[in-house]
């Protein structure tokens, strides 16, 4: 049996059924959490996903490729209208 680092609460997790490094949700506060060592099992919280980040730069990258290429080889906004 382990227990949460976040809530102490008690985790049955089947030494057999999980590898160091699997992640996991306490039933109890919902926290995400590694697998961190097998025999024991020892749980630590799992690390942050960045992907919100990372979403936020595809989309500007995306809006970049959007732009056209003027006759020089660089690339001109379409957006930009000067009057």
């Amino acid at each position: 049996m382990a227990s949460c680092p976040e809530c102490d609460a008690d985790i049955e997790v089947d030494e057999f059924d999980v590898d160091k490094g699997d992640q996991l949700s306490c039933p109890e506060c919902g926290s995400n959490l590694e697998v961190t060592g097998l025999s024991p099992i020892e749980l630590d919280l799992a690390p942050e996903d960045d992907d919100d980040d990372d979403d936020e730069e595809d989309e500007l990258k995306d809006d970049d490729d959007d732009a056209e290429v003027d006759e020089e080889g660089e690339k001109e906004d379409e957006d930009w209208e000067e009057e």
